[in-house]
């Protein structure tokens, strides 16, 4: 399962990429809250997103970096399988060596 989000964002020159960062992460965070009231519990204090973020300028990649946001659910998932699958292997190499 992904720990992070990519996003493309257009922010204006006028806004801070920190201001933006913060009152998207604050707002995004409120909502969570709202909505699933159970993760109050989990992230105490309101605390959902983690402290930082990285910033890159598209420029002209902008095409490049949509196709890597929207392929990277799937590379995901494909990730997850096999360490599924990795760990299922481990775990009957283990049980078969260390028979109970």
């Amino acid at each position: 399962m992904a720990d992070h989000v990519h996003m493309l964002v257009l922010i204006p020159p006028k806004i801070a990429v920190s201001s933006f960062m913060g009152y998207l992460k604050g707002k995004s965070a409120l909502m969570m809250f709202d909505k699933h009231a159970n993760l109050k519990y989990k992230f105490g204090n309101r605390h959902f997103w983690s402290e930082g973020y990285y910033v890159s300028r598209v420029g002209l990649n902008e095409a490049t970096v949509r196709k890597y946001i929207r392929e990277q659910e799937l590379h995901d998932q494909m990730k997850d399988k096999l360490s599924v699958k990795n760990m299922r292997t481990l775990l009957r190499i283990a049980s078969n060596t260390y028979p109970l």
